[in-house]
């Protein structure tokens, strides 16, 4: 059988692993796909050869579709995107200069306090700090805000975007203090001696939404067999990689030389949640550090997009309710039922919920009788009502 060729970007992080495992494990093949993988540089990158049509679909930073939808990026036709990939795997790191100083505060470096990471930081900052993350439009900015937010640190914080296998090269140079970016690169600046781990992004957001799958509006809607056959394929490796013992397998495949070109231990520390935090060897654990399908993690909610819209159109002085409106049109949650409903995806009875509302596992109404959701609480106790945003 003749297998039809799409071309698929990807930025080299452990999230990529659906693209990566739905193309080696067959998952593709078994829809009639090739999966042609392309690796990119820059989310940069990325944004702009799905825009031009270089590539057919991408695996992309969750709020750079919804920015794009803002207009506040290049004029390119409009992006959708039909599945989340992947939920966390994001870490915060600081230098070694700051992570020195802050063990002489007596600092232990547990790696899941919001709050305690937050105070031992801001003991020893002096109130400024140079923080990368990957792109202006990520969670990872989204995260460090939300986390520094309200705080005396906030106001002296600088946000710089560096491509996530430059993190470690940018901190050794001394452009910054500190940066929050997706495994392994936080684990290989520990690994280089130019860093220590301090937080998991999912310590400040119990479902920070990290990677999406990204195609044209275009494509979505004039090759809708083509869309879901790619969809079915990408949700099958979520699927399985989230099933027990597949992480260190799935860490063998990422780490090939076509691939992260890392060492295999790199790329397992993330999948597995078993975190190095210094170059010492110190061993943090973190139970599900990052999840691909478990807790409804694929599903788009039009909820979610609302409320990054909201938090990113604040900061460019754009109307919220215009921003939402526009971002909820490009989480195509009406694709994600049509061809994921045969795959065997059990599908929410809603297209939107109360953000950051659940600290534990909920059960909630679905096609199938019901479905249990994943946390999604902000450390804070934030929540997000679509239907009430200015609250």
């Amino acid at each position: 059988m003749t297998l039809a060729s799409l071309r698929l970007g990807y930025v080299p992080l452990i999230d990529a692993a659906p693209l990566i495992v739905a193309r080696e494990l067959g998952f593709a093949a078994e829809e009639g796909l090739d999966f042609d993988l392309i690796r990119l540089q820059s989310w940069a990158q990325s944004r702009d050869m799905l825009g031009l049509g270089a590539i057919d679909a991408a695996h992309m930073l969750v709020p750079l579709p919804i920015a794009q939808a803002m207009g506040l990026g290049p004029d390119f036709p409009a992006f959708d995107l039909v599945m989340i990939l992947s939920l966390g795997g994001q870490a915060i790191a600081v230098s070694a200069a700051l992570a020195d100083a802050m063990r002489s505060n007596g600092y232990g470096f547990g790696f899941d306090d919001p709050v305690v990471a937050r105070d031992a930081l801001m003991a020893v900052a002096g109130g400024r700090l140079q923080v990368g993350v990957p792109f202006p439009f990520s969670t990872q900015a989204e995260l460090v805000r939300h986390w520094l937010r309200g705080t005396e640190l906030e106001p002296g914080v600088t946000i710089h975007t560096v491509p996530p296998p430059r993190m470690a090269e940018a901190m050794a140079a001394g452009e910054l203090d500190a940066f929050c970016v997706g495994e392994p690169w936080a684990s290989y600046a520990v690994e280089s001696g130019v860093g220590a781990l301090l937080l998991a992004g999912r310590a400040i957001w119990a479902a920070p939404p990290e990677k999406g799958l990204v195609l044209t509006r275009q494509f979505a809607n004039t090759r809708p067999e083509e869309t879901g056959r790619m969809m079915r394929a990408v949700w099958r490796a979520c699927r399985w990689l989230d099933q027990s013992g597949n992480r260190s397998m799935a860490a063998e495949i990422l780490s090939r030389p076509e691939y992260l070109n890392l060492p295999p231990e790199l790329s397992e520390r993330g999948l597995l949640g078993r975190l190095h935090v210094t170059s010492t060897g110190e061993v943090r654990h973190f139970p599900d550090f990052i999840r691909f399908h478990d807790g409804a993690a694929n599903f788009p909610w039009r909820s979610l997009a609302a409320l990054l819209a909201q938090r990113i159109s604040g900061r460019h002085g754009l109307d919220a309710t215009m921003a939402m409106e526009a971002a909820k049109t490009c989480f195509r949650t009406d694709l994600y039922r049509d061809h994921l409903r045969s795959a065997g995806a059990d599908l929410p009875g809603a297209s939107a919920r109360i953000e950051g509302s659940m600290a534990h596992p909920t059960a909630v109404a679905s096609e199938k009788g019901q479905i249990i959701l994943g946390p999604d609480a902000f450390f804070d106790g934030d929540t997000f009502d679509p239907s009430f945003p200015s609250r």
